[in-house]
């Protein structure tokens, strides 16, 4: 069966430095598809992240590139399989450089953390109680 993919695609700044960040996450770089000017950073089966130099990503749009450290451009959501590994990869984030951004959500049962990662991409990270979904 077919299955879908997503590729994030992200301008960076400094490309070695990102690719350290993810690294850090946990997360692989598939060099088949990665050179100086872009690195594929593997999230899942399904999710990579395309980490492109702004020089690189600009050949891909004619809009100019927002600068997310001052604006929002994208909000990524990963989901996680408990509470404790949505702390554990909001934790190594912050470790390796990220910030904050934004509060705790805690609703019982939905818990979530965000960050913003080297160029000010944000991230959420989010469990949700399976029986909750069920029913």
């Amino acid at each position: 069966m077919y299955q879908q993919m997503i590729f994030v695609n992200l301008p960076v700044a400094d490309l070695d430095a990102s690719k350290k960040f993810f690294t850090e996450l946990g997360y692989s770089i598939n060099p088949q598809f990665s050179d100086e000017t872009a690195a594929s950073v593997v999230i899942s089966d399904t999710i990579i992240a395309m980490l492109l130099t702004k020089e690189k990503y600009a050949q891909f749009t004619k809009k100019e590139i927002a600068d997310a450290t001052r604006t929002s451009e994208v909000l990524i959501a990963l989901s996680a399989p408990s509470r404790e590994k949505v702390d554990e990869l909001v934790d190594k984030a912050l470790a390796a450089g990220g910030t904050t951004a934004g509060e705790t959500q805690d609703l019982g049962f939905m818990y979530g953390r965000s960050f913003d990662d080297l160029d000010g991409h944000t991230w959420e990270v989010v469990w949700m109680d399976p029986a909750a979904v069920e029913g």
